[in-house]
């Protein structure tokens, strides 16, 4: 018996991995963050499983479904939205099973950051702009943030920000990051991405408050900032002519 604990993707039931997909299909348990996993991936559990959407349960709740199947040799798919290395809230899932001596596995999924710059068609890593990404959030009443990586801290760097759970935190972000990459740097709140209801509203840190309050976004919603966001840029040097790599050997003359 083995806890798959699966990234269901952004949204989308075809943004799933395969693995993904064919351990949901072998289940006969499986449990999953119903607010942000659409019922349609896990229709796909075999006839009479046990599907749990676990929004509302606590932990104990949920491991106690999970020791349920422990107990009769049932395997679980344990699904949650996007991959669950980011703010999936598997460690402490994992912690307990560790305690119990259940065993579990990880499957990767699509996050959220790569389905929006899929969907806004742009490169978040730009040549000579900005070659890092860094994926944050900001502090809310589930938890606060460490000390030292407080988002006037991160700004600091120019990098391309990803921020998470923080659209109801939007007038503080902003005020934030103006001094840092100005009022005109580009921004886009990505809202549920790759769902049917997908909204992508584009802005500046001047523009972006009064766009988003106009949409009436309060949640499931990412904060993509940067410069890169504008698209522009120089080329890497990665297919340029005169760039030679062990793939790419520079060509000898053909001359005498």
């Amino acid at each position: 018996m083995t806890v798959h604990f699966i990234g269901a993707g952004p949204g989308a039931a075809d943004l799933i991995t395969l693995r993904g997909l064919r351990m949901i299909q072998k289940c006969q348990i499986c449990l999953y963050a119903g607010s942000l996993v659409p019922a349609e991936i896990v229709g796909v559990a075999p006839e009479g499983a046990r599907i749990v959407d676990t929004a509302a349960l606590t932990l104990d709740e949920i491991i106690a479904e999970i020791a349920a199947a422990h107990a009769k040799g049932l395997d679980v798919a344990r699904v949650h939205s996007g991959d669950p290395s980011l703010y999936g809230a598997i460690a402490e899932q994992m912690r307990r099973l560790a305690a119990l001596g259940i065993p579990y596995d990880v499957t990767p999924g699509v996050s959220s950051f790569a389905a929006a710059a899929a969907a806004l068609k742009c490169e978040l890593t730009v040549p000579e702009v900005a070659q890092t990404l860094i994926l944050t959030r900001t502090a809310t009443r589930s938890s606060a943030m460490p000390p030292g990586e407080e988002l006037d801290h991160l700004a600091a760097t120019g990098a391309t920000l990803a921020i998470h759970l923080s659209i109801a935190n939007l007038a503080r972000v902003v005020r934030t990051l103006i001094p840092h990459y100005g009022a005109e740097c580009p921004v886009v709140v990505a809202y549920r991405v790759s769902w049917p209801d997908e909204l992508l509203i584009r802005g500046t840190l001047a523009t972006i408050r009064d766009a988003s309050k106009a949409a009436g976004l309060t949640r499931t919603a990412l904060i993509l900032v940067g410069p890169a966001l504008a698209g522009e840029g120089t080329n890497s040097r990665l297919y340029a002519a005169d760039h030679h790599h062990v793939m790419r050997p520079r060509r000898r003359s053909s001359r005498g």
